[in-house]
């Protein structure tokens, strides 16, 4: 495939608005493109993400009293499994893996992925994870949790087909996260544009890069954990039964050893997505570039190291145990360097308050809260005194909820213009933000004390008398406060795909170069690739094309001789438009 190096205008080189094709449904079904697969794979990401979102409502509803009879004890433990599961499994890795295929090929400056065709099977193999796991809603659903812990999820506790299901969803969608991440590893490694080191390359990609090779790695292990317990419900198999020989410690080794790095899975894009958001709306270079890559790859190194800090409370020996409890710690200082790195970019910026820097704002925060939680959690005495309780759930939704949805709602916001065309309400979005802010630290915040003052976790009702009624009914309404905000976010979505401002190719001035094509990208991507030469080649190009302006004292007709989304860029650079506000 020739590429084109140089800026120079390349006449006859068309400038409209690339209107993606319409056609009819069954394009969608066949398409290989990798934005359209992006789009697939974020829309059945939100419907599920709402789904185990009404399902948390649920869960919250019925721990808003005591001794509330909403939810029995079999709903309440099929509502737990379902619930994580989705999240984890159905929301946040996956999401990722739409931003990453829709963004990365424009971020380096490639036409499309590596393997097309692999891509689309991918998304197809996580739709059919979904669709098998949430099948069983019309007989038993899986009951012994996300993690599905043995002996609960054997043929004794758990003789129904729902818990073979979910072993089928982390099948399918292992399997649809080992193609798509070996598919990034070789589009990266191999389809970067003319200039593009690895000293070059953008922070969300170095994210998105680290986190698949981090499934790649992973993805194994609990592949092999659920074939061995497929094996013990079915073929008698002794591999996790203690009465024939087997251990159910063996399970906890291997599924913590996937979903110990899972945790970063689903969190390193995000530290992408911040590392790209704040630079632009502080209007300033990202402070460290190279710290916050190495930190990136630190981060994916440690966390494979601490698998067993969920297991501080089984009969593991006090020497193991200190190991585990300083990595635990170490993994904290690459994590510091990044936030150290971020708040130094804001620093005496000149900040922009747009709706994605709200976000990453939040994300700042939170996560920095369910980091300080995760230091203590880390303490093996602490853990002994609060494992099984509430203050664990807290610390895991301050990490989770705040850290990857916030990332998420930050992407959703900077890169909808580029995928669409058209711009979110700027009021709308701050109203969303303020509703999740604020509904997060109310419902999570206090679940804290409901842990420290000793709420089991997976409890389906308490008593009067445990003092825990106000905490919970606290909670629950934060949590309605919380889920308000993430509708107003889609009613802000369905509203501006019609009725939203029209945004350019680069309606926020932005740094890297996705931003060089129009919005929405044509199905090729470029006319013309730049050769890059800084981390920032989008400030680069603006700055280039701004000067040859001036020099050329550039007419329309010039104008329409320059590479795709290179008309946008003139009118950043000469007119320090661009920004919507």
């Amino acid at each position: 495939m020739a590429t084109t190096t140089s800026l120079a205008p390349v006449p006859q080189i068309a400038t409209h608005r690339a209107e993606p094709d319409r056609g009819d449904w069954t394009s969608w079904v066949t398409t290989t493109d990798h934005k359209r697969i992006g789009i697939l794979y974020l829309v059945t990401c939100f419907v599920f993400f709402m789904v185990g979102g009404v399902e948390a409502l649920l869960m919250r509803s019925q721990l808003a009293v005591p001794n509330n009879t909403l939810i029995n004890a079999e709903h309440y433990n099929q509502l737990v499994t379902m619930h994580g599961t989705t999240m984890i499994f159905l929301f946040v890795i996956p999401v990722w893996a739409g931003f990453a295929n829709y963004m990365v090929p424009l971020m380096i400056g490639a036409r499309d992925m590596a393997f097309p065709r692999l891509n689309a099977l991918s998304y197809w193999l996580f739709v059919a994870g979904g669709v098998v796991f949430y099948s069983s809603v019309f007989w038993n659903p899986p009951d012994a949790g996300w993690f599905s812990y043995t002996p609960l999820s054997n043929g004794t506790y758990s003789p129904t087909a729902g818990q073979d299901t979910w072993i089928y969803l982390i099948h399918l969608t292992g399997l649809a996260s080992a193609i798509g991440a070996i598919n990034i590893v070789v589009t990266i490694a191999t389809m970067r544009a003319p200039g593009m080191g690895w000293g070059r390359l953008p922070l969300f990609c170095w994210g998105v890069l680290t986190q698949a090779i981090m499934l790649i790695v992973a993805i194994p292990v609990i592949a092999g954990a659920v074939t061995m317990l497929l094996t013990d419900r079915h073929f008698h198999t002794c591999y996790f039964d203690p009465r024939c020989g087997g251990s159910p410690l063996l399970w906890q080794h291997l599924f913590w050893f996937f979903g110990h790095p899972e945790v970063y899975i689903m969190i390193l894009p995000g530290f992408g997505v911040i590392s790209e958001v704040l630079p632009v709306f502080a209007r300033k270079p990202i402070f460290g570039y190279r710290a916050i890559a190495a930190s990136t790859v630190g981060i994916a190194f440690l966390s494979v190291l601490v698998w067993a800090h969920h297991m501080f409370t089984a009969p593991i020996p006090l020497v193991v145990l200190a190991f585990f409890m300083i990595s635990s710690m170490a993994i904290a200082v690459p994590t510091g360097v990044k936030v150290i790195n971020w708040v130094a970019t804001l620093w005496r910026g000149s900040i922009v308050f747009r709706t994605p820097l709200y976000f990453a704002c939040g994300f700042l925060v939170l996560f920095t809260l369910g980091g300080l939680s995760g230091v203590m959690l880390a303490i093996f005495p602490i853990d002994w005194q609060v494992h099984g309780s509430y203050f664990v759930v807290a610390h895991f939704h301050f990490v989770l909820v705040a850290g990857a949805v916030s990332a998420v709602m930050a992407a959703i916001y900077f890169w909808f213009p580029k995928m669409t065309g058209r711009m979110l309400s700027e009021s709308l979005g701050k109203l969303s933000f303020w509703f999740q802010f604020v509904g997060f630290l109310v419902t999570f915040g206090v679940q804290h004390s409901l842990g420290l003052s000793g709420m089991p976790r997976r409890v389906y009702t308490y008593n009067a008398d445990t003092g825990w009624g106000t905490d919970n009914l606290i909670s629950t309404i934060g949590a309605f406060i919380l889920a308000t905000g993430v509708l107003l976010t889609v009613f802000n979505v369905v509203r501006s795909l019609k009725y939203g401002v029209v945004a350019g190719p680069d309606p926020w001035k932005a740094n890297t170069l996705e931003w060089f094509s129009t919005s929405p990208p044509p199905a090729h991507n470029f006319d013309v690739i730049p050769k890059v030469t800084s981390v920032e080649p989008m400030k680069d190009l603006r700055a280039q094309i701004a000067q040859d302006s001036r020099n050329a004292r550039a007419t329309p007709t010039a104008r329409m001789r320059l590479p795709v989304g290179a008309a946008g860029a003139v009118q950043s650079a000469t007119s320090g438009g661009g920004e919507h506000v």
